[in-house]
């Protein structure tokens, strides 16, 4: 097109191994001329050139593109699900630790969030949480642990009182919560997945993908799984068609993997 979108899109592919073609095209362009805008670039290879030439705007342009918005227990009520309903049949089940992926963590009220929750049932040597993001720059903000009131919205006093230390405005995740923590980079659509897990969390990240992006995850979501295990989907999302991939509904917005002999009667 005129604006130079099109190869803006590969440009990026290259700079940054992140395949825009993959996001919701209207949404992504909206986003991304606000900034070309805010800069008065011409179109968006001028941009792209900006870009270039400065780290800041390129990470400016990075944490546009992946959507770093998060709180503690977002969405409280489907945590008290996975905490009453889903956890014990796991620990239930379990041999040896828990495995647990936090999938696009962003600034780590996620992990840490699943963390609280689990230390409830669990000694912190009973289970590991791995805890992945596109971008680097909000994963070196999540291991930091620092966070400021507005993240704790659905907190309540006590959890804030147990698991932060207060410096100033600030408050600080204790350091043995992040002991069963693992933070890693990594591109939901091209990096290879990890296997094995009892439980994947991925919330309110694949309304922004195309429905092709979503299949491919989804179906890789369902391969990292143990037989038996869970995904946590966010609360404006959906899996049409799980048993495409191996998945059954458990409750709104939990998808359980299905045993092999189950899956072939589908």
């Amino acid at each position: 097109m005129a604006d130079g979108y099109e190869r803006f899109i590969a440009d990026m592919k290259q700079l940054t191994g992140i395949d825009l073609s993959l996001y919701k095209e209207e949404q992504m362009r909206r986003r991304l001329t606000a900034l070309k805008n805010k800069y008065q670039a011409a179109d968006f290879h001028e941009y792209f050139t900006l870009l270039k030439q400065d780290a800041r705007l390129l990470d400016e342009c990075l944490d546009r593109m992946t959507i770093n918005v998060s709180s503690f227990f977002r969405n409280r009520k489907r945590w008290t699900y996975l905490e009453e309903h889903i956890l014990p049949k796991l620990i239930e089940k379990r041999k040896g630790k828990l495995k647990i992926w936090s999938a696009a963590c962003s600034t780590g009220e996620e992990p840490y969030t699943l963390a609280m929750i689990l230390s409830k049932f669990l000694p912190l040597t009973d289970f590991t949480i791995l805890a992945t993001d596109i971008d680097a720059k909000v994963l070196e903000k999540a291991k930091t642990g620092l966070y400021d009131e507005r993240a704790f919205q659905e907190c309540t006093k006590d959890e804030i009182k147990t698991h932060f230390t207060q410096e100033g405005k600030l408050y600080r995740i204790t350091p043995r919560l992040k002991q069963p923590i693992r933070f890693k980079k990594h591109n939901l659509l091209s990096d290879p997945y990890e296997r094995g897990f009892d439980l994947i969390v991925c919330r309110n990240v694949l309304i922004y993908f195309t429905d092709q992006a979503k299949e491919k995850i989804y179906a890789s979501f369902s391969e990292s799984l143990k037989p038996g295990g869970f995904l946590f989907v966010g609360s404006t999302e959906q899996v049409f068609h799980p048993h495409t991939f191996h998945l059954q509904s458990s409750a709104t917005f939990f998808y359980q993997r299905m045993k092999e002999e189950a899956a072939l009667k589908k």
